[in-house]
């Protein structure tokens, strides 16, 4: 067993003979532990013909073991005040409860029954299939969720996981079966892939004890996690528009593949999208689009740098007759930042805001059991929180505006509209 610790506020890390990481991190804030699990079992692992596999199976993993029924599972959870909620991003499962100290060592015996030893009743199936359908259908009649997954098939083409809808479609969803479920859990659910993150009034060591009385003796093989491709480079403008009639507003969504999570450029990239869109009630699209104009309902920019490059991306809702003008703006917005960049006074506000936001992420153990997750997975150490600031701090305007050319060209913008307006440009609705 290798153990590795730190001192002060930072958590600590140990790793079981099975591959099982776990960090803890002790706080007295209130008698309360957060208990997080991540296994690389998200949606970028779909087969191409099912997809939806992985966000299904996290509906239905916790539906009955071969030791508990779904009511046991139920009441073990129910009496003693745990809710249970799972889910996938793009690379992993996710899994997160909040329990009291005294019953840490019971709820992981849960957990780990659900995570090791899922039958995926066929009742059960069939239920969460109805659900997810439903869903699904809804967010077809969405502009906003509409707007959303066409840009990422946008920026993400030929395949590539991160363009492909991560709940699946309804035709691929009703093709998914129990053997599907079944299968997709015995390779890509396995001890050496695990993470836990245990965060509250509860000591490092006994947490490893507890951790390692219901997880060490698990033995399953192993698989490599997925490293995307490149996302590829747009050479020109990319647009779409998804005329839905009867609706009281358009939604815009346009961006960019951006950079990698562990990219040099990363803290210079988020320094700029917190001046272009995030910043205050929006930053400069927000100023320019919603406040100044009044054109838009809301107008911001959010960045999410990923295993492979994440998306750049800016989203506005605005009335019908106001798209061409919204779009205008972004596009100088765009072209802006990008030929001028950012000024001093800028950069000095956003890291600010930045650094001042930090206690607010770490105010919560599921915060912080949150951002210890996202810093194992990125390889960014134990001591990130500490390191956190001065790396945002040491980022130059010459760094935030080298990026900004690197990253924003509105010719080479993937742009799509969902909602009561046609296509006007491209002489029909796509």
């Amino acid at each position: 067993m290798t153990t590795d610790v730190q001192t002060g506020l930072a958590p600590v890390g140990r790793t079981l003979p099975n591959g099982v990481r776990t960090i803890v991190q002790h706080t007295t804030t209130h008698p309360a532990v957060t208990i997080a699990l991540m296994l690389p079992a998200g949606s970028a692992y779909d087969p191409v013909d099912r997809l939806g596999l992985a966000h299904f199976v996290s509906r239905v993993i916790d539906r009955g073991t071969h030791r508990r029924s779904s009511a046991m599972i139920a009441e073990d959870l129910d009496d003693r005040g745990v809710t249970l909620s799972t889910g996938v991003n793009r690379h992993l499962f996710l899994l997160n409860c909040l329990c009291l100290t005294e019953d840490v060592g019971d709820i992981l015996n849960v957990l780990a029954d659900v995570v090791r030893n899922p039958v995926f009743p066929h009742e059960e199936v069939e239920t969460r299939r109805g659900e997810i359908v439903t869903a699904l259908r809804q967010d077809e009649d969405n502009p906003a969720a509409v707007a959303s997954e066409q840009l990422m098939a946008l920026l993400y083409p030929s395949g590539h996981p991160y363009g492909r809808p991560a709940r699946g479609s309804v035709e691929s969803v009703q093709q998914i079966s129990r053997d599907d479920l079944i299968a997709f859990h015995r390779v890509r659910f396995f001890p050496e892939g695990l993470t836990i993150a245990v965060v509250g009034e509860v000591g490092p060591e006994d947490a490893f004890r507890l951790v390692e009385s219901a997880f060490g003796d698990w033995r399953a093989s192993s698989n490599p996690m997925l490293i995307p491709p490149p996302a590829p480079r747009l050479l020109g403008r990319q647009r779409r528009v998804i005329t839905m009639t009867n609706k009281a507003q358009a939604d815009i969504a346009y961006g960019f593949a951006a950079l990698r999570r562990r990219d040099p450029d990363y803290y210079a990239a988020l320094l700029m999208n917190n001046v272009l869109g995030q910043y205050g009630l929006g930053g400069r699209l927000g100023d320019s689009i919603r406040e100044r104009q009044g054109m838009a309902y809301y107008a911001y920019s959010s960045f999410d740098g990923n295993i492979a490059e994440g998306p750049l991306v800016i989203r506005a809702g605005v009335a019908a007759e106001n798209v061409d003008r919204t779009v205008a703006s972004i596009d100088e917005e765009v072209e802006r930042m990008a030929a001028d960049g950012i000024t001093p006074g800028e950069l000095d506000d956003a890291k600010r805001y930045m650094i001042g936001s930090m206690p607010r992420v770490l105010e919560t153990n599921t915060g912080i059991a949150t951002f210890l997750l996202t810093a194992e997975l990125f390889g960014l150490g134990l001591d990130y929180d500490r390191r956190l600031s001065t790396l945002i701090e040491q980022v130059s305007l010459t760094e935030v505006n080298t990026v900004a050319r690197r990253l924003l060209a509105a010719d080479r913008a993937a742009l799509v509209v969902a909602g009561p307006y046609a296509d006007r440009a491209a002489g029909s609705a796509v």
